[in-house]
């Protein structure tokens, strides 16, 4: 297998809720939702760095989609990770996000390699982590 992930996508509950968080409350550029034409076809993208895509699609469409009955995941599978440049800039996305409506799992603080993080938990639960890594700043 080639690296070449293009989409990850998110299952959510209430997909215009969580067109508003990531829109609205995050910033994040979007086309908003479309495919509504199709049953179980709703979906949101946003666009990421590196030609990267988010995508928003509810759980019930997913679990139809793949066969697999819709059930609780643990927030501690996996995390999301957005680096910013500046040790500041965690601060006012954890701000933002909480704002937005996020739970703010772990306020930002000094991490064991030098750099600032902190944890958030979107509408549907799932874990963003906000970080400052001076060895591993984002390119503008």
């Amino acid at each position: 297998m080639k690296p070449r992930i293009s989409v990850i996508t998110l299952g959510v509950a209430d997909l215009e809720k969580s067109l508003v968080f990531y829109r609205d409350g995050l910033g994040l550029p979007t086309d908003g939702i479309i495919g509504r034409e199709f049953e179980h076809g709703a979906v949101a993208f946003f666009d990421l760095s590196g030609g990267l895509k988010l995508a928003l699609w509810a759980q019930d469409d997913i679990a139809h989609d793949t066969g697999l009955p819709k059930q609780a995941g643990s927030p501690t599978s996996f995390t999301i990770g957005h680096n910013v440049r500046r040790r500041e800039e965690v601060d006012a996305v954890m701000a933002a996000a909480e704002e937005a409506g996020a739970h703010i799992v772990k306020v930002a603080q000094d991490t064991f390699y030098g750099g600032y993080a902190g944890y958030f938990n979107d509408l549907d639960g799932h874990v963003w982590e906000v970080v400052w890594n001076p060895q591993l700043l984002p390119q503008e």
